[in-house]
């Protein structure tokens, strides 16, 4: 099993930033890679970022692309979304997994209970 633990969500103004982190605990950290998710109101939970076990690899929704980035650090069980030039369709409530990476919520058994972010125009 894997516990994890996502904080930083908040409000935002839109072009402004924020950084979540994301802490695990229980199983072997780098066993897995990470992946962001993130589920609108009356939308289906959706991909946004991802990373491999060791950090060397990461894999983007379109959405995101060269506005998002993710870091992990393997000594403190913890991976950082970095989010800047937030706009208000970024809205949502993101949630941390852990499993294989891809682009479905499916290769991630593993999930955090979310953060609340909320990018105000």
């Amino acid at each position: 099993q894997v516990q994890l633990v996502e904080s930083g969500g908040g409000l935002v103004q839109a072009g402004g930033s924020l950084r979540l982190s994301c802490a695990a605990s229980g199983r072997t950290f780098s066993a897995y890679a990470m992946g962001w998710f993130r589920q609108a109101p009356g939308k289906e939970r959706e991909f946004v970022i991802g990373i491999s076990r060791s950090g060397g690899s990461t894999i983007y929704a379109d959405s995101v692309k060269g506005r998002f980035t993710l870091s992990r650090d393997n000594a403190k069980n913890t991976v950082y979304l970095q989010m800047n030039s937030l706009k208000p369709e970024d809205t949502a409530v993101y949630f941390c997994a852990a499993g294989v990476l891809w682009y479905g919520s499916n290769s991630y058994p593993y999930w955090g209970q979310g953060t609340q972010v909320t990018v105000s125009s």
